[in-house]
């Protein structure tokens, strides 16, 4: 039986957001060689910086060659990743979907690290529908690359358990982690069945995905963090962890002149039910030193704890009640018809 050579294999990598950055740094210490890494371009607005790409950062600061095209499947790109000489794609939080013609230029083809249990939550927010859907458990999973999107077959798994009070914030990071020992188990396997396949016959060395189970995990627009009042507080609460830290559980509240100001909340927690439970969706139903208490779907109550008003700081839901219009009695706004639906500058792949 052939093993893996100390060399190791030839990697490119391919990644934008912080997601790829702990297996990055691992590969880099591996026996194996990574040549290159390839981002998205910067995207620079007049007058503003553009938004930090952590791999960009990470692989300047190991001195790796950066390639940063702005379709990685044009063309035009095919001779420069060609020129690497790469035998794998290693590729996480990336932003581009890689066409057929992209995964045939290294030997081996490319994996995926992916934060959910795949089929499960395919697509580009895994670590934020895992919440929104309730999941008690998550993980991640690397897979053999196709064109078809997160399709590939499963060549490892890690599982975790999803904390009851955890965001996507402290989710993500923990994933990250979990997925770096995955990556380095796939590379290793791959590298060994190269070794074992005939030169032109089909590399697998995973599962095929079940795709009666497969569940979609789209991208999240600004829109999708506007409170709706006729849902319950317990999905109204996961809806508030799965968007932090983007796009935020946003409400909004009345004001004197007929205007509506944005208030994000922060921090909130599902209670029972009590005999406010018939007042309408988004009434504020009651107010204490900890916060306010706002009807929901169902006669369901979520209570708020911490805000960040619309142009001020974060602050507790008390400091904020002080000099606000909201009062008990006080119904927030259902969202408006038309609002910002700007995808975030990055989102995970």
């Amino acid at each position: 039986m052939s093993v893996p050579t100390a060399s190791g294999l030839s990697l490119v990598v391919m990644g934008t957001g912080p997601f790829v950055v702990p297996t990055l740094e691992a590969l880099v210490a591996s026996r194996h060689q990574v040549v290159a890494v390839v981002t998205r371009p910067d995207r620079v607005a007049r007058g503003r910086r553009p938004p930090p790409n952590p791999t960009r950062a990470a692989a300047g600061a190991f001195g790796l060659p950066i390639l940063d095209p702005a379709d990685v499947n044009a063309a035009e790109v095919h001779p420069q990743l060609a020129a690497c000489e790469a035998d794998l794609f290693v590729v996480c939080d990336y932003g581009q979907i890689l066409s057929a013609q992209t995964l045939a230029i290294p030997r081996l083809g490319g994996i995926n690290l992916h934060g959910s249990l795949l089929p499960r939550h395919r697509g580009a927010a895994p670590v934020q529908w895992a919440i929104l859907a309730g999941d008690s458990v998550t993980g991640i999973s690397v897979i053999h690359m196709t064109s078809a999107l997160d399709a590939g077959e499963v060549i490892t798994m890690r599982t975790t358990a999803i904390g009851p009070r955890e965001t996507a914030a402290e989710l993500e990071p923990r994933l990250a982690t979990l997925g770096v020992d995955a990556v380095l188990e796939a590379v290793d396997r791959l590298e060994q069945a190269g070794s074992q396949t005939s030169t032109g016959q089909p590399i697998s060395c995973g599962q095929p995905q079940d795709e009666t189970a497969a569940t979609r995990a789209p991208r999240l627009t600004k829109r999708d963090g506007f409170a709706d009042w006729s849902q319950s507080a317990a999905e109204l609460d996961r809806r508030r962890r799965a968007f932090d830290p983007w796009p935020r559980l946003t409400a909004f509240v009345p004001q004197a002149d007929g205007s509506l100001r944005r208030l994000v909340l922060e921090e909130t927690e599902e209670l029972p039910a009590t005999g406010n439970a018939s007042a309408p969706a988004g009434t504020v139903v009651a107010t204490d030193e900890s916060g306010f208490l706002v009807a929901c779907g169902g006669g369901s109550q979520l209570a708020v704890r911490q805000v960040v008003p619309e142009g001020r700081r974060s602050m507790t839901a008390a400091e904020f009640l002080r000099g606000s219009p909201v009062r008990v009695g006080l119904r927030l706004a259902d969202p408006p018809a038309a609002g910002d639906s700007t995808p975030p500058a990055r989102y995970h792949r």
